[in-house]
């Protein structure tokens, strides 16, 4: 059977999601991988679903759930597979995937370390929730409620502007101002 063109290019970009999760070599969220498969190959957003779901139900790649955001990482089936196939890539897009990476993964690791988001529970609540992440792991949480739109967007937007210095406020606050070590 001939492999014709648009088969080609639904194996490669499968193949090239695997490349770059074995390369990244950590748990990343679908947004993160979904920017840096993007930057190294233009890549419409509803077919790299459809790819990441096929990498998924054929347990190439793993899903999972972690302080209520969902990860992914390639399995070790995933890593035969890609031993397998690696030689679909062409070299150009290897290199230009190597070089993006690196570059991709020091700012998504620079966005993924302040987190602010708000939900919506009613018209007039809504609960806001502010972290800082490291390695994958909540260092640290708060959650608040703001009784208006505004009010979520505005502590939302100081926490993603001012974490660095709202954080140690609030842990010096916690320690009662005291010096502990």
């Amino acid at each position: 059977m001939k492999i014709n063109s648009s088969q080609e290019d639904l194996a490669e970009n499968k193949v090239l999601i695997l490349y770059l999760l074995e390369q990244i070599n950590s748990d990343i969220t679908n947004d993160g991988l979904f920017k840096i498969v993007s930057s190294v190959n233009e890549l419409n957003y509803f077919y790299f679903q459809q790819f990441l779901i096929d990498l998924v139900d054929s347990k190439l790649v793993g899903k999972y759930t972690k302080d209520e955001e969902t990860l992914f990482k390639i399995t070790s089936e995933g890593k035969n597979a890609l031993s397998l196939t690696k030689d679909l890539l062409p070299g150009i897009l290897k290199l230009k995937a190597d070089n993006i990476l690196k570059n991709e993964l020091a700012t998504l690791a620079e966005e993924s370390s302040i987190v602010a988001e708000y939900i919506p529970k009613s018209e007039n609540d809504f609960t806001v929730k502010c972290k800082i992440v490291e390695n994958n792991d909540t260092i640290f949480e708060v959650k608040v409620f703001a009784g208006s739109m505004e009010r979520a967007k505005a502590i939302t937007d100081n926490w993603k502007n001012n974490a660095n210095k709202i954080y140690p406020e609030i842990l010096s606050i916690l320690l009662n101002n005291n010096d502990v070590s």
